[in-house]
């Protein structure tokens, strides 16, 4: 009976996370401008199907040393296997499904950075490259056992580095990946006057973009939570503590931001991010605090990288999952500690070489693989593509062709 109901428990968690990647889609749609609106949501689900296969031939052995190679009847723990064991009702399979969608949101918070100007085949062939090995990569040392890591990092800071829901391992590993590319891309046409000044591009759809953030909220909840990946280990403090998080990145980006709906509805994104890392440990003000420092590190960010440092994130995905991320992984070290209310079992030290050790593992995959690419075979669209727009230059057909026939 319990492993049937941490089999449910999981699923439905599987479920919310890959509802979230509808949210990723028209966050990313209501941002880029109407040319390039159908190209958001076809990266977004084709990248899904190929971090599926990278991710089940490949990614999840290099992370925890499971494959599926076996009969459905070893799979669901009916039949003992040759040297491999699963789980009765096929709860391996369910987790798997729910590691996956955390797995396939590196190349969604990528596509986001990327947007409007990347090819369409070098980009699943790079989301291949990083949920086969890039990603699996890092998260079998934080999650799993590879390499010795979490044993290392206690041996030296006390503790082991902790990372409940992916502050690190999800967020900051694809917001610096996804840095890599920006760079490896560069500016969109028209992005900078030659003299450096910055042309404004608004959001071209506010209610998508609002939609977007919405959905990927709710199903942060799941995302959250369910990183217990059983019912016995489920606790309402990560649900709690989301939510003070996500209402403090909201209420900071509303004063940072000054009321720009942009800035407000990726606040509370902010917030969330920032909290999965100790979302299982921290004291609710604590998640209050944390959120709120993310919602308006957020909005500096964005702003540093699209006035001062000339780096064209369209929808600020460095500032949003990189340094929220990064600092999410910090604040766990900070508020996780018993001294402010939190459970302990955390140093600030373990932390910090954690999270310093994603981002450094992120940054360098990030060029490493779309600088790959770009030598070999090129990442961005020709300059008249680019100006057309991706939807007919990539997919023949716009989001909206009756308006554009009757034009």
């Amino acid at each position: 009976m319990q492993v049937g109901m941490d089999v449910f428990f999981v699923l439905m968690g599987a479920a919310m996370v890959l509802a979230m990647h509808a949210g990723f889609a028209f966050l990313e749609v209501g941002t880029v401008r109407r040319k390039n609106q159908v190209n958001a949501l076809v990266k977004i689900i084709t990248d899904f199907a190929m971090s599926t296969i990278a991710y089940f031939f490949i990614g999840y052995s290099v992370a925890y040393g499971v494959n599926f190679f076996s009969s459905a009847a070893v799979l669901t723990g009916s039949v003992p296997g040759d040297g491999v064991s699963f789980a009765a009702n096929g709860y391996d399979l369910v987790k798997f499904f729910f590691l996956l969608t955390f797995a396939a949101a590196i190349p969604a918070i990528i596509s986001g950075g990327i947007a409007e100007r990347a090819r369409f085949w070098p980009q699943l062939i790079a989301t291949a490259m990083l949920v086969a090995f890039v990603y699996p990569a890092f998260e079998g040392m934080v999650w799993g056992s590879r390499l010795g890591f979490q044993d290392l990092v206690e041996s030296i800071a006390g503790a082991p580095f902790h990372d409940f829901a992916g502050s690190i391992v999800v967020h900051a590993v694809g917001g610096w990946l996804a840095l890599g590319a920006v760079v490896m891309l560069g500016a969109r046409q028209g992005r900078y006057k030659k003299d450096g000044r910055l042309v404004g591009i608004p959001p071209s759809n506010i209610p998508f973009l609002a939609l977007g953030s919405w959905i990927l909220v709710v199903g942060w909840f799941g995302f959250n939570v369910m990183s217990a990946q059983s019912v016995e280990g489920v606790t309402g403090l990560v649900a709690i503590n989301s939510l003070m998080a996500m209402v403090g990145g909201t209420l900071a980006a509303v004063i940072a931001g000054k009321n720009d709906p942009g800035f407000i509805h990726n606040g509370a994104l902010a917030g969330l991010v920032a909290v999965c890392a100790g979302s299982d440990i921290m004291h609710p003000l604590g998640a209050l605090v944390v959120g709120s420092a993310a919602g308006a590190l957020f909005v500096w960010g964005f702003n540093q990288c699209q006035e001062k440092w000339k780096i064209d994130d369209v929808l600020g995905v460095w500032p949003l999952h990189g340094m929220c991320g990064l600092w999410g992984g910090l604040a766990t070290g900070i508020f996780g500690l018993e001294a402010l209310g939190g459970l302990g079992g955390v140093t600030f030290l373990g932390q910090l070489i954690g999270s310093l050790s994603g981002v450094a593992f992120a940054l360098a995959g990030g060029f490493l693989v779309y600088g790959a690419l770009k030598a070999a075979i090129g990442i961005r669209l020709d300059p008249e593509d680019e100006f057309r727009g991706a939807d007919l230059s990539l997919h023949h057909i716009s989001a909206y062709p009756e308006e554009d026939t009757h034009a």
